[in-house]
């Protein structure tokens, strides 16, 4: 697909760096390299030179040029290696702008023409920009299988029921012949359901991947000066959190976000449970009762030297954690007994904590949804096969309901699908990708 302007971005990231990388797509990337570096390199060959605004050198580095239709997105492409200095970068940046037919690139625009020109589907462009959000090794193995393995199991579920609708249009033209109807409408219904079953059970694992991409929420709750902000420093090495005497410090939710074995975990301070509370202490009360119900592993916090066990209602599993070890008598009632000033104890409430998110992942290796949009289609096409099944021997409704089917598969992949949501799901990309 051919589009009008050409576009251009820095694509290495804040300045100033030791290398900037300018990246350019369209059918004026030529006369832009030609402009600027005097001659277009050989394809897929870097060369060095220098870059020139009017007759002036600003700066001398390498350009490659990549032909479309063999490039990322299926257009020609160039990218300028330069210094990565403000002055130089910007000079650079103007210049392209000042030629005609050459703008700015939008975020996400780079990917998006490379899927408009056949060269990713929508599961591969979403797992690309998982791969760019990546701050773990999970978050890291899930963008790299996702994608590809998730177009492979869509496309064969849309493959499974564009032949049942074909057997179905098929026997409507056999209709007067006596059994062979009913024959294969039975066969196809029997299909439908067993696909829609697999679909449901498929989608039932979004939960799953959006711990490992969003992180495993961990609450921490208990009674005021339990201890919970000075826990949270210390899991988080720095101070995060407000510690004092004084009870009710902590009125509103601080989180923070740890790698643990892989995984991104949100832990997450709340204030002090109790009952005499002020208007605005309330609150925050309120608030993290509230947090303490979505949460996916609530850690209650007892002051050892002076017991108070709050009541939580959740059904997130529960540590009981006892603080404040080094001036209060262990107990035997905890999971894990903590110290947030001498240390003793965090490596064992780290590994408590990170068996619980290995466990809420359970399936390493399955194909998940990763988006919620996947999930919508996913139970809409469900919804479909069902009442395909369900409609009797009239074929001709069972036909339209695999057709709706199929349909909302393929939007997952975006076989068929709406600038509204190509626009929501490429605008989430940074600029210069």
């Amino acid at each position: 697909m051919a589009l009008a302007d050409t576009i251009f971005a820095l694509s290495s990231g804040k300045l100033p760096a030791g290398i900037a990388v300018v990246r350019m797509s369209g059918s004026a990337t030529r006369f832009a390299i030609e402009t600027m570096f005097g001659s277009v390199p050989d394809a897929r060959s870097a060369r060095y030179g220098a870059f020139r605004h009017g007759h002036d050198v600003f700066d001398r580095g390498i350009c490659l040029f990549f032909p479309g239709p063999g490039s990322v997105t299926g257009e020609d492409c160039g990218e300028f290696h330069l210094h990565g200095g403000v002055a130089v970068v910007k000079t650079a940046l103007t210049m392209l702008e000042s030629l005609p037919g050459l703008r700015p690139a939008e975020p996400g625009e780079f990917t998006r023409r490379a899927f408009l020109n056949g060269k990713l589907d929508l599961t591969g462009a979403e797992a690309l920009s998982d791969l760019l959000a990546a701050e773990t090794e999970r978050q890291l193995e899930l963008a790299n299988t996702m994608g590809r393995r998730q177009s492979e199991i869509y496309l064969d579920w849309r493959r499974r029921i564009l032949v049942s609708r074909a057997m179905l249009e098929s026997a409507l033209d056999f209709s007067d012949q006596e059994d062979v109807p009913q024959l294969e409408i039975a066969g196809i219904r029997a299909s439908s359901l067993d696909l829609a079953a697999a679909i449901r059970q498929h989608a039932m694992r979004f939960r799953q991947a959006e711990i490992v991409r969003s992180g495993f929420n961990v609450v921490i709750v208990g009674a005021p000066n339990a201890g919970k902000s000075s826990l949270l420093n210390a899991l988080a090495l720095r101070d995060v959190a407000l510690v004092s005497d004084e009870p009710g410090t902590t009125r509103d939710a601080v989180s923070v976000s740890l790698d643990i074995g892989g995984y991104k975990v949100v832990v997450t301070d709340t204030a002090g449970v109790r009952d005499d509370a002020g208007r605005v202490e309330a609150m925050g009360i309120e608030k993290a009762r509230g947090l303490v119900r979505e949460a996916d592993l609530v850690l209650r916090l007892i002051d050892m030297s002076d017991p108070v066990r709050v009541e939580i209602e959740t059904s997130a599993p529960v540590a009981e954690i006892g603080s404040k070890a080094d001036i209060a008598e262990t107990g035997a009632d905890y999971d894990v007994i903590v110290s947030s000033v001498s240390g003793d104890g965090l490596a064992a409430l780290l590994e408590l904590i990170g068996n619980q998110a290995r466990c809420g992942v359970e399936g390493k290796g399955e194909v998940w949804p990763t988006r919620e949009r996947h999930v919508r289609h996913l139970l809409a096409a469900a919804g479909s096969l069902e009442r395909s099944a369900n409609s009797g021997l009239v074929a001709e409704l069972a036909a339209e309901e695999l057709r709706m089917a199929a349909w909302e598969l393929g939007r997952i992949v975006g076989m068929i699908d709406t600038e509204e949501m190509l626009g929501e799901i490429f605008s989430r990309f940074c600029i210069g990708k």
